[in-house]
């Protein structure tokens, strides 16, 4: 069995953290981890009728101040910065193979969001945000 690695750790736990924030405000996580060869989605939940996938970046406390170099971190550093525009072009298309697979109507609503969350763990607090209806 593979050990997890420090940030495989962190990933799964930010996921698990955006479940659980999305179903507090009345979604539905329909999937998690919708992997294909041409990429994969985080979290597809469904909420009013309109599909919502999801990117989930995570990042821990640790993980900031070691990388900024600051002791500011969280103010300083933006995971989502992290969403570079090859990563924006794998998640349109395994959006549209998401779609055509699930033979989703062209008629039905749905957008892109992406999910941050900040974690310290040594204090074992979270800070989640959503981004929605990030452009493709």
């Amino acid at each position: 069995m593979k050990k997890l690695t420090e940030n495989r750790k962190t990933g799964n736990l930010g996921e698990d953290l955006a479940c659980r924030f999305l179903m507090k405000r009345g979604f539905d996580v329909i999937e998690k981890n919708y992997l294909k060869k041409c990429g994969e989605i985080d979290i597809i939940a469904k909420n009013m009728g309109k599909i919502h996938f999801i990117e989930v970046k995570s990042v821990s406390h640790e993980t900031i101040v070691g990388v900024s170099g600051e002791t500011n971190g969280i103010d300083s550093f933006r995971p989502e910065d992290n969403v570079h525009p090859w990563k924006l072009q794998r998640l349109a298309r395994t959006i549209q193979v998401y779609l055509q697979e699930k033979n989703v109507s062209s008629e039905t609503d749905w957008q892109f969001d992406v999910i941050t969350v900040y974690i310290d763990k040594k204090r074992l607090v979270s800070k989640v945000n959503m981004l929605e209806n990030v452009v493709l």
